[in-house]
């Protein structure tokens, strides 16, 4: 009783479909999907800028200097 069976689930799933409709649910599925890819693009361009912020800091924080034989 505490479990649920693959005959609960086929069950939920055509009500479900009965009650939506098939094009309306492929047309959620699509919009899922696109919002997903759409946040892992956004996660990778921050990525991207973030490590870039990180090397113009580091560049900065360079400094350049020429080593000269000490004359006595």
């Amino acid at each position: 009783m505490g479990s649920v069976s693959i005959w609960h689930w086929l069950i939920v799933l055509v009500i479900v479909m009965l009650v939506f409709g098939t094009k309306k649910l492929r047309n959620i599925g699509e919009d899922l999907g696109g919002a997903v890819k759409g946040f892992k693009q956004g996660i990778k361009d921050g990525a991207e800028e973030k490590s870039a912020a990180a090397e113009k800091i580091a560049d900065a924080q360079t400094v350049d200097a020429e080593a000269r034989e000490k004359k006595s």
